[in-house]
């Protein structure tokens, strides 16, 4: 498993919040591991999904994400 913290626009409350982390619990192999306003903390397996991936489908649900350097 590979850590990533994504850098997230546009989220401003609780049912913001759970929209990315239902979009990133629908992804194969992630583990989560917290989502605020404004970013989420994740661990993946990279055998089951590319890390691209994981940004874009934020991206998918109209949040701007960018995996943090």
């Amino acid at each position: 498993m590979e850590s990533i913290q994504l850098q997230i626009e546009g989220m401003h409350c609780g049912a913001c919040v759970r929209r990315v982390t239902q979009a990133l619990e629908a992804l194969p192999g992630i583990r989560l591991e917290s989502v605020e306003v404004g970013s989420a903390r994740l661990q993946y397996d990279a055998a089951l999904i590319a890390r691209e991936r994981i940004p874009a489908a934020i991206d998918g649900i109209g949040f701007p994400a960018r995996i943090a350097d």
